[in-house]
């Protein structure tokens, strides 16, 4: 009786594989974009201190 009451929505919740609806020409590794993170990181504080 308990289950006919409450309702569950049909699908994912907002959650999607990535992998399966859109592949990118342009594929990064986790340790090429921590690294494109830090050179804009240290080129911003590079700009602050010369300029």
């Amino acid at each position: 009786m308990a289950n006919e009451s409450m309702s569950m929505p049909a699908g994912f919740g907002g959650l999607m594989r990535y992998n399966e609806e859109y592949n990118s020409k342009f594929k990064f590794g986790p340790g090429a974009v921590v690294g494109m993170i830090i050179a804009v990181i240290v080129l911003i504080v590079g700009l602050r201190i010369f300029y």
